[in-house]
């Protein structure tokens, strides 16, 4: 059992205010899905209130107590198998011959928007191919960048156990995009502007970019030819995911957590909860 050396909370606006994005980044990564991600965010604040006795008040262990909760409602709301698979990714990008004419049509910053988004979105579903366990801890370890041992208390198994998880997942990730992703390799087949035209057209991406994955501070960086090409390919598949920026979350949601507890309904559910104990 997870000990989290709990103290008193304090502000719970407070709480929500420095952590639902990070609860949100996991919930993303983990579902590939923005609505989703959404109603894991309300659920593990949900949860985090009626046990709010129990939260660390260092904000460090506040933050992986929260994420420990979000751990444990994935559990319960993904199949036990992935949804997608390297097999299902492979015929929706790289079934159809390249298409570069539909890339040189676009003007920037449209073009380096979708090479961009194209990515992104790549990255994110390779990850959602793993198994939900081997999923959490690549997620935790390379793109939330916490340690061993935080990590395996996120997940609530022992840290050699978390260790092997990961050790799984990182090879199943390096075995599929070694001997395809120009990121990883420059010379080998599969390039993004080779391949935007058929992830717009299959709905991999939206044309429109109802689909963010980055985050808006960051540069969309160049892709074609000629020189000032700010986007290198990675050789080493941890430094290409520990470079994703996070997922840009819909602007309507830490106003609707702060709703949710200001105008009393988790307290509701509180009270709901201690008749039902009664």
């Amino acid at each position: 059992m997870v000990c989290w050396h709990a103290v008193a909370t304090g502000d719970f606006r407070a709480v929500i205010a420095g952590h639902w994005r990070d609860v949100y980044h996991f919930g993303f990564r983990m579902c590939l899905d923005m609505q989703r991600a959404c109603e894991v965010v309300e659920e593990v604040f949900l949860r985090a209130y009626l046990g709010s006795d129990k939260m660390p008040h260092e904000p460090v262990r506040a933050r992986s107590w929260l994420l420990h909760i979000a751990s444990h409602v994935l559990e319960n709301k993904l199949a036990r198998t992935p949804e997608v698979s390297f097999e299902m990714l492979d015929e929706t990008l790289r079934s159809e011959a390249t298409r570069t004419d539909f890339v040189r049509s676009l003007a920037e910053p449209k073009r380096d928007f979708l090479l961009w988004e194209l990515k992104q979105g790549c990255m994110t579903s390779v990850i959602n191919c793993l198994s939900p366990g081997e999923r959490s801890a690549f997620v935790l370890a390379n793109i939330m960048k916490l340690g061993d041992d935080d990590a395996s208390k996120v997940l609530g198994i022992t840290k050699s156990a978390y260790k092997v998880r990961l050790s799984r997942a990182q090879k199943k990730v390096t075995d599929y995009l070694a001997p395809r992703c120009e990121h990883v390799d420059p010379h080998n087949p599969c390039r993004c502007p080779a391949r935007v035209g058929v992830a717009v057209s299959k709905g991999f991406i939206k044309s429109q970019g109802e689909v963010s994955l980055r985050s808006k501070p960051v540069p969309f960086g160049r892709y074609g030819s000629g020189e000032g090409n700010q986007d290198e390919p990675l050789r080493d598949v941890v430094a290409i995911y520990g470079n994703l920026p996070e997922p840009e979350p819909p602007s309507e949601l830490e106003q609707r957590l702060h709703d949710l507890h200001e105008k009393g309904e988790w307290e509701r559910v509180k009270a709901r909860k201690a008749e039902q104990r009664a």
